[in-house]
């Protein structure tokens, strides 16, 4: 560097005279210094892609981190620390040559114009306290702190963070998802969000803040799983509460004494289920592969219940026609479970619950296939190959040659299979009922013929390899808790795991899951870098719908842009999952004494997306005061008015309870009287009934009309209800708060009861 350079910086203020070369304390470290201060300059103009005219800023941004940065000649501490004796905070620290969005003083905006100017993000003022920002469109700088922040965007377009694996996408944690609306034009940002420095010594706060290290590996990592500032070990990367090391190989396994045991037991398994014979291979066969999977299955708290290592044969090596054929198996629809728990806590059931060990082993194959032998498993020949007898993990026909085999057991014992619910099987003595639902291994049995339930489970146990459960307290991720006044049902630990996926612990909750009127478009705002995570979010918000009604139209919202996503869907996905910080001990209630009677809510919203303006379907059916099923859909097609959305909505309401009243007849619980469908739109109510077909009406399409059959014999009524007590309209539109809650409180979703 030039002596000139370094005269430039003095008068600046960028660097003082002991780190100078050009000055009488010059020496090696001093040299090494400026070598660093050159490099991270380097990497930063680089990195952003500023243009090297900024490289005074760029420069001074260098050095403000370097004096912030732990060092290992100061036994890490910084040099800020060593000069103040305190900790730096670098919870104002942000990736440098971002996007950002500077409010604008009084004096530069009036009531139409734009509140904030977007610039790029040059560092931090010495002399103010604030940060300094480029804005390109009037060429000059501007120093504020009024600032919020697009980390994952650089200014300058040369920059491309999606190309590379450090960049995730990063996304501003506003309060609320309407400060993203609030930097439209016309719309005034007045509030900064909170943050928190992160001290280099003492032991870092709870409180919610964002740090962003700028240019960390590191850093970059961490914003993957969180925006949010937590102490390292508390970032939510996996939404298991183990800490546990899973092996991802065999010879990983090996070294393991823990899962050397599980290996061994699984291959015992193996043998004593006959599950091949040890043959020489075929010349004209090639045996397909096999590998080792491991996993741990913890109890409902979040404490490891067991280690599990699973063969898989590598079912991808399989060829249609040759080494399998059907490979389809049914699973119980969670209709048909909540209906189950809903009967039990009704008449007072007990529920037991039963676990298939190694279940797909028992399924006997049908076709002829060869797998080389696991590792593991002694043989003396190099061409010795296990012939399968039995189906293994990995094969494409596995499910459904276990789901046949469990299937022909139980009708041999005299059960018969549902018509509505192939998972569903039940059987009718002198003495009672007994319902058994199976969902491929996990499997629960209630009814009133305790003996026949008893003589069952030692059925089941000769049978299979089965582990009794005792009571039903945990299904399919579902947590149940039986009392005297009846069965809650909830997702309390999934709803933890997914909040620290997110890394929103710490975050502050909201009292609804979307805003009000709010319509997200496909093409509003910017695409995410990286959609991976998004989808995961929108994936694991799916299965919480299970006991989580009052999200299931925020859900159906953000699940239209799971192709494409941008940065406001991402935004909505946060707040609900800030919702769901608030609520997450909250579920479905099923009252004891409740009556086995039918009832339905049907309800629309016209044109309600912006994008294709089809409406969106909402229904829900109780079984009493129980609620069983619930829909919020987006139509299929376009409705010319709001009567034919709404006479949609009844026509596929129509359908559920069809199938829910047939399902209910084969348990012996018959409707004996017509099923309420309440509906608010006069105009669809007297189509339905209306058996004339004239101007206004011949539109519709011919399936629509099945309704008017089933009035006709009488399946369902159609009975008005006021759009104010219309249970449905949570499952088609965003509301505010008030109506939220008192609609929630209909569904019979409440908080954990403290006498559970």
């Amino acid at each position: 560097m030039s002596r000139d350079f370094h005269e430039l910086l003095l008068q600046k203020g960028i660097i003082s005279h002991r780190s100078c070369p050009y000055t009488p304390q010059q020496n090696g470290a001093a040299e090494c210094k400026n070598r660093h201060l050159l490099d991270v300059t380097r990497t930063l103009l680089l990195d952003s892609s500023v243009p090297s005219k900024f490289w005074v800023e760029t420069l001074s941004t260098a050095v403000y981190l370097i004096n912030c940065l732990p060092s290992q000649v100061l036994n890490f501490n910084s040099l800020y620390y060593r000069l103040y004796h305190e900790a730096p905070s670098y919870s104002d620290l942000h990736t440098f040559g971002c996007v950002c969005f500077v409010h604008l003083p009084s004096n530069e905006r009036h009531k139409l114009s734009a509140q904030s100017a977007k610039c790029a993000f040059l560092g931090y003022s010495i002399s103010h306290k604030g940060f300094v920002c480029y804005d390109l469109s009037c060429s000059k700088f501007r120093v504020s702190r009024n600032v919020v922040f697009f980390e994952n965007q650089y200014f300058f377009p040369t920059a491309t963070p999606a190309a590379s694996s450090l960049h995730a996408p990063i996304l501003p944690h506003f309060e609320d998802a309407s400060s993203f609306e609030r930097f439209k034009p016309g719309i005034m940002y007045e509030r900064r969000r909170p943050i928190l420095a992160l001290p280099e010594t003492n032991p870092p706060s709870d409180t919610a803040s964002e740090t962003a290290l700028v240019p960390s590996p590191l850093q970059h990592a961490l914003r993957r799983s969180t925006r949010v500032s937590y102490p390292l070990d508390r970032f939510g990367f996996s939404a298991t509460l183990s800490n546990i090391i899973i092996p991802s190989c065999y010879s990983q396994a090996v070294q393991h004494e823990c899962w050397q045991t599980v290996m061994q037991e699984e291959l015992c398994a193996l043998q004593d289920n006959h599950t091949w014979d040890l043959v020489s291979c075929p010349l004209s066969v090639k045996p397909i592969g096999c590998k080792w999977v491991y996993s741990i299955k913890l109890h409902s708290d979040g404490t490891l219940d067991r280690y599990k290592a699973r063969l898989a044969a590598l079912g991808n090596r399989q060829e249609y026609g040759v080494d399998y054929e059907e490979t389809f198996a049914p699973v119980a629809k969670m209709t048909t479970v909540r209906t189950i728990i809903a009967i039990a806590a009704s008449q007072g059931w007990p529920l037991h619950q039963m676990d298939v060990k190694n279940a797909f082993l028992h399924g006997d194959l049908k076709e002829d296939i060869y797998m080389a032998p696991p590792p593991g498993l002694v043989s003396s020949s190099k061409s010795v190959v296990c012939k399968l007898k039995r189906s293994l993990y990995g094969l494409k026909q596995a499910p459904r040659a276990w789901f046949d085999k469990f299937r022909t057991t139980l009708l041999r014992f005299s059960f018969v299979q549902n018509k509505y619910d192939s998972s569903l099987f039940l059987c009718t003595t002198s003495t009672g009922y007994v319902f058994l639902l199976v969902y491929v291994d996990d499997i629960v049995i209630t009814g009133t013929d305790s003996t026949l339930i008893s003589r069952l489970q030692q059925h089941l146990r000769d049978s299979f390899h089965m582990k009794d459960l005792g009571s039903l307290t945990y299904f399919l991720g579902l947590e149940v808790h039986s009392s005297p006044s009846g069965i809650y049902m909830h997702q309390q630990k999934y709803t933890h795991d997914l909040i620290a996926l997110a890394g929103f612990q710490a975050s502050s909750p909201v009292d609804t899951p979307l805003e009000v009127n709010v319509k997200f478009q496909s093409d509003d705002g910017d695409l995410l870098p990286n959609p991976s995570l998004y989808r995961q979010l929108v994936g694991s918000l799916n299965y919480l719908t299970i006991t989580r009604p009052d999200i299931s139209f925020a859900v159906q919202q953000v699940s239209q842009f799971m192709q494409s996503p941008r940065h406001l869907h991402l935004a909505a996905v946060r707040r609900i999952i800030r919702y769901l910080l608030g609520s997450s001990n909250r579920g479905l209630f099923y009252l004891a004494g409740s009556p086995i009677s039918l009832v339905a809510y049907s309800d629309a919203d016209w044109a309600g997306c912006p994008d294709t303006r089809r409406s969106v379907t909402g229904w829900c059916m109780f079984l009493g005061d129980s609620l069983i099923s619930w829909k919020s859909k987006k139509q299929d097609r376009v409705s010319k008015s709001s009567t034919k959305s709404e006479y949609r909505a009844m026509s596929a309401a129509c359908s559920e309870i069809v199938w829910l009243r047939g399902l209910l007849a084969e348990m012996g619980f018959h409707q004996t009287t017509p099923t309420l469908l309440h509906a608010d739109n006069m105009s669809a109510i007297q189509i339905a009934m209306n058996p004339v077909f004239h101007e206004r009406t011949k539109h519709i399409e011919v399936d629509c009309h099945s309704i008017r059959e089933a009035v006709d014999a009488h399946v369902i009524s159609l009975p008005h209800i006021s759009t104010d007590l219309q249970i449905a309209d949570v499952f088609t539109k965003s509301m505010t708060r008030q109506r939220h809650q008192f609609l929630v409180g209909k569904l019979m979703l409440i908080n954990h009861p403290a006498s559970i």
